[in-house]
């Protein structure tokens, strides 16, 4: 196996041998998988636009559609347009239309395409003269867009709302008035302030067991229009403790990128499906542990997916908003993009550290493809910062 010198917390440098045998890419379908499992998709950027980075998104589309069907072919699904697409982080809604366009063109060439996409309001910047009536309007009109093209809705939460909600009567009478509205039923996204600061108090309540309470009562009065919830709080005894309490047919879609394993293999009372932005890096490792949940091999299920926990927790964490650099950083080793830039030039969010470290980490995991290119690029990346 390759071996490599990578820098330490102490900031000594030393070899690593690498260990870890990757995981093959084997093609499922989703019905081979008794969960729901989507994977939150990020978009390549293009490096050779003449363009401001930091102020305007430039993307590789070809190479951002090809990594969709690279899901599909391992029986994934692809959550659209998400805050792993860097959406309201770098991709404006402008970019967004377009992606979803494109996206949903791509999903009508197959017969196995599951895909749905995330529409909100990040085009009504927040402020002291947005109105509830103006935030309905702006769900409206992204919602109007995606099921224009044929989509389903991923229901994203609103900075706006956040903003400009008094109590969670406001909540209650957006969310009411959207899904009275829409033509299928969506999937709800809550998500943490971990993972956008300004959305902390969603729901108008202070704590997150006060706030479950009032997104309870929303999905409740309209059960009918709700596929299912996909919570986003690093807890999974919350996402445990809201998934006993799910009316009848409602999904939970877990978004706990530090507990998903356990979550989606369940307990005697139920289990999650998946919506994790975790599995864009982990797509192989993830289609195969969730074929061999499919053949009642739970200890197979635990043995593949298990080791890409500690990856995963350091990947997203803290300030996990900047967990979409340890994503694409994965996609560049991987060969699935030839470079590590970012829209936004978010690649700059980790330190050499954090990526070294991820590095041995995706090496444990068995998701590096192919150990002496992950090697290579590796190499590159440590030059640039100095290290030879």
């Amino acid at each position: 196996m390759p071996e490599i010198n990578l820098p330490n917390a102490d900031r000594t440098i030393t070899a690593y041998r690498l260990s870890g045998a990757p995981i093959p890419f084997e093609k499922h379908k989703a019905s081979d998988f008794p969960r729901i499992a989507y994977a939150a998709a990020h978009v390549v950027a293009d490096p050779l636009a003449s363009n401001d980075p930091w102020l305007t998104p430039a993307i590789d589309w070809d190479t951002t559609m090809k990594f969709r069907h690279r899901l599909w072919d391992l029986g994934l699904g692809v959550a659209e347009a998400m805050d792993t697409a860097q959406r309201g982080m770098g991709l404006g809604w402008g970019e967004a239309k377009e992606l979803i366009r494109r996206a949903q063109r791509e999903a009508r060439t197959r017969d196995d395409a599951l895909i749905a996409y995330g529409a909100g309001t990040d085009h009504l910047a927040p402020g002291p003269t947005v109105t509830i009536d103006n935030i309905i309007a702006a769900y409206e009109e992204q919602i109007g867009f995606v099921e224009g093209e044929g989509g389903q809705i991923i229901l994203m939460a609103s900075r706006a709302l956040a903003a400009a909600a008094k109590s969670p009567d406001d909540y209650a009478k957006v969310y009411g008035r959207i899904l009275s509205q829409v033509k299928q039923p969506v999937v709800m996204h809550w998500l943490g302030e971990m993972f956008d600061p300004a959305l902390e108090g969603y729901w108008g309540r202070p704590t997150h067991d006060e706030a479950m309470d009032v997104c309870l009562d929303v999905i409740a009065a309209h059960a009918d229009k709700v596929d299912g919830i996909k919570i986003s709080l690093l807890s999974k005894e919350k996402e445990i403790a809201m998934r006993r309490r799910l009316p009848a047919g409602v999904r939970m879609y877990t978004g706990d990128d530090f507990n998903y394993a356990e979550l989606i293999a369940g307990d005697a009372e139920g289990h999650s499906d998946a919506l994790l932005g975790i599995f864009d890096a982990i797509a192989p490792v993830a289609s195969a542990s969730l074929a061999a949940l499919g053949r009642g091999s739970q200890n197979e299920f635990f043995e593949l997916l298990e080791p890409t926990v500690p990856l995963s927790r350091h990947i997203f964490a803290a300030p996990t908003r900047f967990y979409k650099t340890g994503v694409v950083f994965l996609a560049y080793l991987n060969r699935l993009q030839d470079h590590f830039a970012m829209i936004g030039g978010q690649q700059s969010t980790r330190s050499l550290q954090h990526l070294a470290e991820l590095f041995r980490l995706a090496d444990k995991a068995r998701v590096l493809a192919d150990p002496a290119l992950a090697v290579s690029r590796m190499k590159s990346v440590l030059a640039v910062h100095g290290v030879s």
